[in-house]
């Protein structure tokens, strides 16, 4: 059941941050309660194609291992529930726009009333504090006011966005590093507590090596494609047949990458002698590199290189990452049995428990699948459900 089995969480999150922290906590084994809004969901079930069957990609990704119900927390029903689930809840995330948890009557501060043991976590663009604290933030925004599309792409080329939502999914972790401290200050001190972080400040953390230059040179890091803004030859190189990466940054790796090239002239090149110069001669080092990896395929040079004992690896396409024999080995590509589209393949746990393991038990939940399972839990009678039905207050199968 994973380490965090019995833990009760309540997901009243949507898209990516926030559905990826509670993710997290799903995959290691917590009762993860996905509130969806009425009356369409979270917005990943109307992204474009593709599609397996009639349920987005997107969506089948981000939310296995979740049970869901969907609520209109407008209505005085749907906010009746929420009061009751919160209630003996360990943990509640959100990941609403500035203010709108608090005008619903669910902030933190209205919460931890009837729940003092209450983790509540806030997943924002910009914090709750700060100048910036009303605006709304996205993956793209952060990325550029983090700096890191000034320093991503070709040299010399426009700004370029890192290809991943590198800081919603960094956030997402973050957030739930910080929700697992504070179980464990409760688990000392009976207390809950408020957790929030950014989008913002999830990417910032992402330039820990161009923030070390800018802060001790006053000098900003420009785009340098594949290469390290510190070490060399650290980067892409093209082979005869594709696109390789070699790690020879130390001295070690440096000597064993020119004897895998069969150069051993070029660590006498004052150029080249030290980590300095060969960073001050980089385009120069460059060149003399590419030119012996483009005389021989991929396959040549990384057996060559693996066997000198060089860090290397082919630069793969998706597919190929996701049919590695070393991908498939970790367990990272699983199937899980959906109710209506059969099995379907997922990514697997990226943290591995000797004795709690987590697994991809139950796939993303179809629209209210488990309203009323969820709602007779917490001791809502047929009759009553049958009531909020009416009102709107929620969506059943």
């Amino acid at each position: 059941m994973g380490p965090l089995a019995g833990l009760k969480v309540i997901d009243l999150t949507h898209v990516m941050a926030g559905p990826t922290c509670t993710l997290m906590l799903a995959d290691m084994g917590a009762d993860v309660i996905k509130v969806e809004k009425s009356p369409d969901g979270d917005d990943t079930r109307r992204m474009i194609p593709p599609k397996i069957g009639d349920q987005a990609a997107s969506y089948l990704m981000m939310n296995r291992n979740k049970r869901g119900i969907v609520l209109d927390l407008k209505t005085p029903g749907g906010a009746r529930i929420l009061h009751r689930l919160v209630k003996d809840a360990d943990v509640l995330v959100e990941n609403f726009g500035p203010g709108v948890m608090e005008r619903l009557g669910f902030g933190y501060e209205d919460l931890r009333k009837d729940n003092p043991r209450l983790i509540y976590c806030s997943l924002s663009g910009f914090g709750r504090t700060g100048p910036y604290k009303h605006r709304r933030g996205f993956d793209l925004v952060a990325q550029a006011m983090s700096g890191i599309m000034s320093f991503t792409g070709e040299a010399g080329g426009a700004p370029a966005k890192c290809g991943p939502p590198l800081s919603d999914i960094t956030a997402g972790i973050l957030a739930a590093m910080g929700i697992l401290a504070a179980y464990t200050h409760r688990l000392k001190t009976g207390e809950g507590q408020f957790v929030e972080t950014s989008l913002l400040e999830a990417a910032l953390v992402q330039t820990y090596w161009q923030s070390a230059i800018a802060l001790a040179t006053g000098e900003a890091p420009r785009a340098m494609g594949s290469a390290h803004p510190l070490n060399a030859p650290y980067q892409a190189f093209e082979t005869e047949d594709g696109w390789i990466v070699v790690g020879g940054a130390n001295q070690r790796n440096w000597m064993r990458t020119l004897e895998a090239i069969g150069a051993p002239e070029l660590a006498e090149d004052p150029r080249f002698r030290d980590n300095a110069g060969r960073m001050a001669h980089l385009p120069e080092l460059e060149a003399e590199l590419a030119a012996h990896f483009r005389t021989k395929p991929a396959a040549y040079w990384l057996a060559l290189l693996e066997e000198k004992g060089v860090p290397c690896g082919p630069v793969y396409d998706m597919n190929q990452a996701l049919s590695d024999p070393q991908t498939k080995a970790r367990e990272m590509v699983v199937e899980v049995e959906h109710p209506t589209l059969g099995a379907v393949k997922t990514l697997g746990l990226p943290v591995k428990f000797s004795e709690t393991p987590g697994k991809v038990r139950k796939a993303a939940p179809l629209f209210g699948e488990d309203t009323r399972e969820i709602l007779a839990e917490h001791g809502f009678t047929p009759e009553e459900i049958e009531v909020f039905m009416k009102e709107n207050a929620i969506v059943a199968r």
